[in-house]
């Protein structure tokens, strides 16, 4: 007679573990799932997904405006030791410039200088405007490849004016960055640097080198469909600033007719200690200023501090704010 089993019996089964017959049993019941699961997976699994778009932060921004894409690509930054003079050149106000600085706690010394390429995506082209210092400083093509953006995708190369920080990364190692881009670039502007009896290293190298693949254009002409050159003398006597639209929207790209973000929109008639012909550059950038705040239109400034997108607004007559847009990660 078989003896009853007791609840002992069945604790210790159950510590003890499996029977040989319960492991076989068990193994022939993997190896039937095993051989399942090719054909369960086939008919479940769902399409790959597309590689995710980088996180804006990483050395640029991205921003829908309309049907555009415009991303803030950083160049890197360099130190400034003093903001003042040069960036509120004029003799007579500068007690006046460093009270708003210290008014907005922003750091008068030991300070850094932004440089904030933009490309913009619209209608299949890719237009970069302007290509920072180049060289080993230049830090645009690295942040580019983080924004998943390779130099040799971008259609159209604009040229705002032919400072070194602006037309520096044309070339690398003595070759077109953008191989497969148009350059383009106002005629006045190009051909006062081009024509110089002794041009700087800066121009020879990524000016003159290049002569033969810029096309030359006029204030008010078409960049691209959608984007239109703007006349703002005085940083240099024929800079032009973009001016971007789509669906109803639009961007002022300003290039250095910003000039300062806080001290050039506050103070009216504050000019740059770079600015070719300071008066000049100060009364474009009233005319442009108002433009912008009247055309509800986004903004970015070159030096301004990355991200460097975003709006501005009216202080009272002849002063401005600039409203950076509130980060957004995607």
């Amino acid at each position: 007679m078989t003896k009853p089993r007791t609840k002992t019996d069945t604790a210790t089964d159950l510590t003890t573990g499996p029977t040989r017959r319960d492991a076989l049993r068990l193994l022939g019941t993997a190896g039937a799932l095993a051989a399942a699961a090719p054909l369960a997976s086939a008919q479940t699994a769902a399409p790959a997904p597309a590689a995710p778009t980088a996180m804006n932060g990483n050395g640029f921004y991205r921003q829908k405006i309309g049907d555009m894409t415009v991303t803030v690509i950083s160049d890197g930054t360099t130190p400034l030791a003093a903001l003042l003079p040069t960036w509120g050149a004029n003799p007579d106000r500068q007690a006046e410039f460093m009270a708003t600085l210290a008014e907005y706690s922003v750091a008068a010394t030991d300070t850094v200088n932004h440089f904030n390429p933009v490309l913009v995506e619209l209608d299949g082209k890719r237009i970069l405007i302007d290509t920072g210092r180049g060289g080993a400083n230049g830090q645009l093509v690295a942040n580019m490849r983080r924004a998943g953006i390779e130099p040799d995708t971008v259609s159209v190369v604009f040229i705002t004016h032919g400072h070194g920080d602006h037309i520096g990364g044309l070339t690398t190692a003595g070759k077109p960055t953008f191989a497969n881009a148009q350059h383009v670039m106002g005629e006045a502007e190009f051909n006062f640097w081009a024509t110089q009896a002794n041009p700087n290293d800066a121009v020879k190298n990524n000016l003159i080198a290049l002569k033969d693949q810029f096309k030359l254009i006029q204030p008010g002409q078409e960049i691209v469909p959608g984007l239109t050159t703007v006349a703002t003398p005085g940083h240099t006597l024929n800079h032009l600033s973009v001016l971007a639209q789509s669906a109803g929207q639009g961007i002022m790209i300003l290039g250095d007719a910003g000039g300062h973000f806080l001290i050039s929109l506050k103070h009216r008639g504050a000019y740059v200690g770079f600015d070719t012909n300071g008066d000049q550059a100060a009364q474009t950038r009233q005319e442009i200023f108002d433009r912008i705040v009247n055309g509800k239109l986004w903004v970015t400034g070159y030096h301004f501090p990355f991200h460097a997108i975003g709006h501005l607004r009216r202080l009272g007559e002849g002063s401005y704010e600039f409203e950076p847009t509130v980060w957004n990660w995607s």
